[in-house]
């Protein structure tokens, strides 16, 4: 069975016609006029949708669905995810990843030091922050910047760092 990714959220109906808002998840918004078929998904439940329009206002988009026709059909879906699978995802520039594709690498130090797993991504304003865990609990802040970041290996699910003086203490 293929694995799915989250690129929107469905957050609150949109005027009468059945129409739903919808969060992007994704740095491709555009892709929703592109692609008609997605998965979505609540509360273990999921159907396969069909878009018939789409409208793009500030960082939101509205989003009319075949066979979702009234406002009280549109409510079912507040909460609900659009998915796509994970191999229908759109190419990054080199150097660029998907956060499925970070989150549990293991991170190691270039000398080898084993730091733990990449377990959340912090958004912050200039760069994400990877949060990684080791098995004893201990957390370290790694800032996902080139001076500390050195190396992302998927295919060997790893990440190879080299933390700015003082960041591993404490």
């Amino acid at each position: 069975m293929a694995e799915y990714i989250n690129v929107g959220k469905v957050v609150a109906v949109f005027g009468v016609r059945g129409e739903v808002k919808v969060i992007p998840l994704t740095d491709f918004p555009e892709r929703f006029s592109e692609k008609r078929h997605y998965l979505l998904s609540k509360q273990n439940q999921s159907k396969v949708v069909e878009i018939e329009n789409v409208r793009f206002r500030e960082k939101e988009i509205i989003l009319k669905l075949k066979g979702i026709d009234t406002p009280e059909d549109a409510g079912e879906y507040r909460n609900a995810m659009l998915q796509v699978p994970r191999d229908d995802t759109w190419p990054l520039p080199e150097g660029h990843y998907y956060q499925f594709q970070i989150l549990g690498l293991l991170v190691s130090t270039e000398e080898g030091v084993a730091l733990g797993r990449v377990t959340e991504i912090l958004e912050t304003g200039s760069n994400d922050v990877y949060l990684v865990k080791n098995d004893q609990g201990k957390e370290y802040l790694l800032p996902a910047i080139k001076e500390v970041v050195k190396e992302i290996d998927l295919d060997k699910g790893r990440m190879l760092v080299r933390p700015l003086p003082g960041l591993l203490e404490g």
